[in-house]
């Protein structure tokens, strides 16, 4: 039974991953057929992530009140009616309301999700879940690309991913029951005694502040890369918009590969150490990305980033009880979570902005100044916590 869980849970991480990377490969289309500056695209993934944020905030209290299971079904649920309704959406102002179930459903399912496995599974089920979430985000922009082949009709192709929507949140209905039966080891998440602390209070912690801002820079490249790679392609490569979107599947596609063997190798090598890995295999790519030898070097620049920043988030999740202990993990799980969305909601407009005005051609450099954030918050949140286990004072803060 406690096998089937894991599967339920792997499955409903696939829902949070088809609607991520479907806009950016379908935006090339949307905008053109109504008739819209390219960096409008902004308002879409604004509006989606605001709401995640909100979502990822709140998500302590709704888990607290109506369980890991419920909150997941609820969620995926909803997101498949977001779905339906970009299919559906007449302009730019139906897509913008359709974005708000889509951003509370996504905010909610990913804290939850992601707080369960930190607490009750091993580093290599993190990894395998995120693997999971790299399946959804290859599938969606393959499925809209046939779309946009066939009948350039980006609408087809969220109807599609509606479908799979769909049959993946029966799922989570259906399976309620499952979520009962099992036993770990550890409690559920919802009844460790966790210790309910404030954004301000948790503010206080240089390692909250500096996490904060390393899954900040994470999850902007990726999105950004995930939006606007397609963009890209056309615009500064020549790429006709349907053979960009195919192309950008292999971005996910690297994602998920890269999530894959991290999970294979997470009982050898440490979550650190994966993340060293990920991050160098990551400037690789940039030097191909900013290199000038054409197009078929940037697809595999841009798979080179998925395969290399894919494994960072997992396993920065999976350190969260170990970073913060297991009674902060539920606060800061939600934060973290907040933290992410806000790269993602406010790093790719301002890309969009910028592109419109100096072209899409300063993509690789605004991925590299995204980098190297990261690679400052990385080393400076291991300093800190080095030094609060050396000193002993970790948490006392909050005391």
């Amino acid at each position: 039974m406690a096998t089937m869980l894991l599967i339920i849970v792997f499955i409903a991480y696939i829902s949070l991953g088809l609607p991520d990377s479907l806009f950016g490969s379908a935006w090339p289309a949307i905008y053109t057929e109504f008739g819209l500056q390219v960096s409008l695209a902004g308002f879409v993934t604004f509006a989606i992530s605001v709401c995640t944020i909100i979502s990822s905030l709140f998500a302590a209290k709704v888990i607290e009140k109506l369980g890991t299971s419920k909150v997941t079904a609820i969620s995926v649920t909803m997101t498949a009616v977001a779905l339906f309704g970009f299919s559906i959406s007449p302009n730019l102002l139906w897509l913008c309301i359709f974005a708000i179930p889509l951003g509370l459903g996504a905010g909610s399912v990913d804290s939850a999700l992601n707080n369960y496995v930190a607490l009750n599974y091993k580093a290599v089920h993190m990894n395998l879940l995120h693997c999971f979430y790299g399946v959804g985000v290859s599938l969606s922009p393959y499925l809209m690309s046939l779309a946009l082949s066939g009948h350039n009709n980006w609408r087809e192709g969220y109807r599609v991913v509606f479908y799979i929507q769909g049959i993946i949140a029966l799922i989570t209905i259906i399976t309620l029951p499952v979520w009962k039966r099992v036993k770990h080891n550890h409690n559920d998440a919802n009844t460790d005694n966790f210790k309910t602390v404030s954004i301000a209070n948790l503010a206080k912690l240089p390692a909250a502040r500096t996490v904060w801002l390393f899954f900040i820079s994470s999850c902007a490249i990726e999105f950004t890369v995930g939006i606007w790679g397609s963009t890209f392609l056309v615009k500064s490569e020549g790429l006709a918009a349907q053979d960009a979107a195919k192309i950008i599947t292999f971005y996910y596609i690297g994602m998920a590969l890269g999530r894959l063997m991290s999970g294979i190798l997470a009982n050898r090598l440490s979550s650190w150490k994966l993340i060293h890995i990920g991050v160098s295999i990551v400037l690789v790519a940039l030097v191909l990305l900013l290199s000038p030898f054409g197009s078929i070097v940037s697809v595999i620049a841009l798979f080179l980033i998925g395969f290399g920043n894919g494994p960072v988030f997992p396993n920065l999740i999976h350190l969260t009880p170990i970073n913060f202990g297991r009674e902060l993990s539920h606060s800061m799980m939600g934060t973290q979570m907040a933290a992410a969305y806000i790269g993602i909601t406010f790093v790719p407009p301002i890309f969009g902005i910028l592109a419109q005005h100096l072209g899409t051609s300063t993509f690789p450099f605004f991925i590299l100044l995204l980098f190297l954030i990261m690679i400052f918050s990385m080393y400076r949140l291991k300093g800190i916590l080095c030094r609060q286990t050396v000193r002993g004072t970790k948490h006392e803060s909050l005391s």
